[in-house]
């Protein structure tokens, strides 16, 4: 498949998508560990690399953009004062993914995902 749009679908619309990796993604960058599905998990991934990127570029204009797509102003706080100097040796992979279990109820595999230390 050549020139096709990147990422999952995940059965939810554009809209309830991206509502649910910002939400991910906000949650991920407050407590640096949470627990998802592993498809999600691999798509939350590159969201969150993105913006600690954004994080390490450090300008207004980059403060600006990570506050119009997270819109939590105490996250992207974080973002710029704690995470992006923690990173600022790493040219990249500041999440690890670690397979945790299956879920009971619909078999569906779970992992962790964390931030790097």
């Amino acid at each position: 498949m050549a020139g096709g749009p990147t990422g999952r679908r995940l059965s939810k619309t554009t809209s309830h998508r991206r509502a649910m990796f910002m939400h991910l993604s906000r949650q991920l960058l407050h407590q640096e560990s949470l627990i998802t599905t592993d498809t999600k998990a691999k798509e939350l991934r590159s969201v969150v690399e993105r913006l600690i990127t954004l994080g390490k570029d450090g300008t207004l204009v980059a403060r600006r953009r990570a506050i119009a797509v997270r819109q939590d102003e105490a996250v992207v706080r974080k973002l710029f004062t704690v995470l992006a100097p923690r990173f600022a040796g790493r040219q990249g992979g500041y999440t690890r993914i670690i397979k945790y279990r299956r879920r009971p109820s619909d078999a569906a595999l779970l992992s962790i995902v964390r931030l790097v230390e």
